[in-house]
């Protein structure tokens, strides 16, 4: 509580503000709606950034009636994130133990899910932006409808091994989409409901949903699977979506906003420093999920398993108490703060002596990371204008997915070579320059406002 309390009162007091005014960041103000300049009558997008102040009342936020909204469809996508997370640790238990296979095929057919949803954030975000965000929620949770059943039928009897793994290769290809179908569809769906000057919270509580899936799911998943076999885990995983599905259904659409459509490759080019930044904090809260747990092993210190619990247990402490302040004083002074935090923990964890301080970088990490996503989401959706926010969503996504899927391999090797200290130094050396990028994306905020 006392580390909440370290970061939570630094983004509270004025000495974060005070560095980003330096740098020529508006703190008060955010850049909540942005509209074509002249010259984008000749094909060139070029959006005009227009000043809104920031609501300064809590409680007036408390009280808008958008916010039950936002919860209930946040809560919907806990129900439906479920069938990822129950099916995490069983997918490779069935491969192995069921279809007789190596941990090679396993991870492929895990991993295979996770390509996929990186490889059709683009297309959720254009979905969202040009059909709808309902309809694209909608049709992810019908994705994920589909890819259980087909999970399901890959543990019939009869198959031979081979047909069985394709079928649940198909599976999870069909789960990576809608997974990009249903969580850019929300996110475009609740910018919708709120309207940007909640982009923050919007980030944070669809965050929140997603871990909480995890951390539930992961458990859910394995005690149905020593109790009804994988046939049974997936027929739950099929079920979970469709009873989001109903909790969505009564929920009206939001208007599908008109404009220009640039490619997806050129809105990347308008959100990449964000995205930068948002990538290079996602090493440290990968390293801390694939390696903390060795490390602690490798150096026979007792409470390994307490690393992960001090992580999460911190990143959704500083999502619940400070969910809100990326919206109310900037993004940039949250993501200096965070960054600094995060480096801190993960330079601790590489220098630890002894558990305890270990456990310490842990809980630095997860305080760190925290609010990271919904800051840079702030500054994605200030830089488009509202009929691109989907796709600026889905790309800011892919960013923190190739963070997460890309720093295992990479810090394997170090870990392999140097000892599993070297993966937290790279950590912090990430943390680090994601805080530089922090202060370039300061700078040009400056040049802008100028």
């Amino acid at each position: 509580m006392l580390c909440a309390f370290g970061i939570v009162w630094p983004l509270r007091d004025a000495n974060w503000r005070h560095i980003a005014k330096t740098l020529g960041y508006q703190g008060g103000h955010r850049w909540s709606s942005i509209h074509e300049s002249p010259g984008a009558s000749s094909g060139t997008f070029q959006p005009t950034m227009v000043c809104h102040p920031m609501p300064s009342d809590l409680a007036a936020v408390q009280r808008d009636r958008s916010l039950p909204l936002l919860y209930w469809l946040a809560l919907a996508l806990f129900v439906a994130y479920l069938c990822i997370a129950m099916a995490l640790p069983v997918v490779p238990v069935f491969i192995t133990a069921r279809l007789g296979y190596g941990n090679g095929l396993a991870g492929l057919a895990v991993g295979i899910a996770f390509a996929s949803t990186i490889l059709t954030r683009g297309l959720a975000g254009r979905i969202a932006d040009t059909r709808g965000s309902r309809g694209c929620m909608v049709w992810g949770l019908l994705a994920y409808a589909a890819a259980g059943l087909a999970c399901c039928g890959a543990d019939w009897p009869g198959w031979p091994a081979p047909a069985a793994y394709a079928i649940l290769l198909a599976g999870r290809l069909l789960l990576g989409l809608g997974e990009s179908l249903a969580t850019v569809g929300l996110i475009a769906w609740c910018f919708g409901v709120t309207g940007p000057h909640r982009s923050g919270l919007v980030f944070s509580v669809v965050g929140m949903a997603l871990y909480a899936a995890l951390a539930v799911g992961a458990p859910v998943g394995v005690a149905l699977f020593g109790w009804a076999g994988f046939a049974g885990a997936m027929a739950a995983c099929t079920a979970a979506p469709l009873l989001a599905l109903l909790m969505v259904w009564p929920v009206g659409a939001v208007p599908v906003a008109a404009g220009a459509r640039p490619s997806f490759w050129r809105i990347i080019g308008r959100i990449w420093e964000p995205g930068l930044a948002l990538t290079l904090q996602g090493v440290g809260s990968a390293a801390v999920g694939a390696f903390v747990t060795l490390l602690f092993l490798s150096r026979g210190w007792p409470y390994a398993g307490l690393g992960l619990t001090c992580f999460g247990s911190a990143f959704v402490l500083v999502r619940v108490l400070a969910g809100h302040l990326p919206d109310r004083i900037g993004s940039v002074p949250v993501a200096l703060a965070s960054m600094a935090v995060e480096a801190a923990g993960q330079l601790l964890l590489w220098q630890a002596p002894n558990p305890s301080l270990a456990l310490a970088g842990a809980v630095l990490t997860g305080l760190g990371c925290s609010l990271m996503f919904p800051a840079m989401g702030i500054e994605v959706v200030r830089r488009v204008p509202a009929h691109l926010r989907g796709t600026a969503a889905g790309g800011l996504a892919m960013f923190q997915d190739l963070a997460l899927g890309a720093t295992g391999p990479v810090t394997g090797v170090l870990a392999d070579r140097f000892g599993y200290g070297t993966v937290f130094l790279a950590g912090g050396l990430a943390a680090s320059l994601s805080f530089l990028v922090v202060l370039a994306i300061a700078r040009s905020s400056r040049c802008q406002a100028v």
